[in-house]
């Protein structure tokens, strides 16, 4: 167990910033479901506010830096060559 106060307070912002974490990253990967659901159903209308709906979130965790910039890239890449083959 942590002995200084700063230590303490580090183990309740690390929880904090944990839960907020996860909480995005459970919702990128609904968006990312969603978006493969509509593709599959090959519905162009909804697929394409599913991706960009999607691209925003992605847009959004990478501008927090919690996920890697080049994951965001390759992912709008890839939503974009799929609506793009509907």
């Amino acid at each position: 167990m942590a002995n200084t106060q700063s230590a303490l307070k580090n183990i309740r912002k690390n929880r904090t910033n944990y839960l907020r974490n996860r909480s995005v990253t459970s919702r990128l990967k609904t968006l990312d479901k969603a978006f493969q659901a509509s593709v599959e159903s090959k519905d162009k209308e909804a697929a394409s506010n599913a991706a960009k709906s999607l691209i925003s979130a992605l847009d959004k965790a990478s501008k927090s830096k919690l996920v890697h910039a080049n994951k965001v890239a390759r992912k709008k890449s890839r939503c974009a060559a799929l609506i793009a083959s509907l």
